[in-house]
């Protein structure tokens, strides 16, 4: 199996000294292109294509990560942070640009069609997801496979380019491996008042807490107040239970697997995810 080594191949498309400066940048989806690139690997007719196509993938995804993190509220900012909000959109239109040239340069004007109907498609389960947040229609769980949905859309497309039992297994495993990231991103909204507002948690105690509650969270409460509702609603417990789940299907799903290299890699791939919550639990 080739070795994994995107995050380098990708560095020199976002490393600019004037972004590390004055913004910041979503996570890179790492987990994902990890498995995108090792099940391209198990494929005869992808393998030569694998480092291209999970880099090109990788930028457009952190092109529309970059913008989701856009502050589109109409507020009074200060230069500072016009300039961080300005290279925000500046940076995602470049890392979403870079992939029409890379695809075109390796003559796969195919794959930039495919790539190109994608984003289509996860702009419109955003705009439902959003649509649905602003009118509080949501349910907990309902937001959380939404967000799944979210993450795993972009890599969905390969799914018609599987062989075998990877038709099946393909969308199995980027299913699980995407629920663990969104698990995982929502445990981090903890910590933040402003970043639990409309997070799982929130959306859970919208659905499960008092009037009173759900009429001081819609005020942005105070950090202590959002712990409190953690602690009475055993939030941090619920998602551990949804993360170790998802994380025991996808230990199911590469059993079914062939290739011992390919399983290794998933397998470790579930570790990591259980290791960071243990440390989130620990901090």
């Amino acid at each position: 199996m080739k070795p994994y080594r995107i995050n380098e191949l990708a560095s020199k498309y976002v490393e600019y000294d004037m972004i590390q400066t004055y913004t910041e940048l979503p996570a890179f989806p790492d987990p994902r292109l990890r498995l995108l690139h090792a099940v391209l690997n198990e494929h005869e007719a992808l393998a030569s294509k694998s480092e291209l196509y999970t880099l090109v993938v990788s930028l457009v995804q952190l092109g529309m990560d970059t913008h989701d993190l856009i502050d589109t509220e109409d507020t009074r900012r200060t230069e500072m942070e016009m300039r961080s909000r300005q290279l925000k959109v500046l940076a995602g239109d470049y890392f979403s640009s870079r992939f029409y040239q890379l695809l075109s340069q390796a003559g796969q004007i195919a794959m930039v069609s495919k790539i190109s109907a994608a984003v289509c498609e996860v702009n419109r389960l955003k705009m439902d997801l959003y649509i649905k947040m602003q009118r509080s229609q949501l349910k907990a769980e309902e937001y959380l496979t939404k967000l799944t949905a979210l993450k795993s859309e972009m890599f969905q497309l390969f799914t018609d380019l599987m062989e075998g039992a990877f038709v099946k297994l393909w969308p199995e495993m980027l299913q699980e491996v995407s629920r663990c990231e969104t698990v995982l991103a929502e445990m981090e909204r903890f910590d933040s008042s402003p970043r639990f507002y409309q997070s799982w948690a929130y959306w859970h105690v919208m659905q499960e807490g008092t009037p009173e509650e759900q009429q001081s969270l819609a005020k942005q409460p105070e950090q202590s107040y959002v712990y409190d509702l953690l602690g009475k609603y055993e939030l941090q417990s619920k998602l551990v239970s949804k993360l170790k789940s998802a994380a025991d299907r996808l230990r199911q799903t590469a059993a079914k697997l062939e290739s011992e290299p390919l399983k290794e890699v998933i397998q470790d791939m579930a570790d990591s995810f259980l290791e960071k919550m243990s440390a989130r639990i620990r901090a």
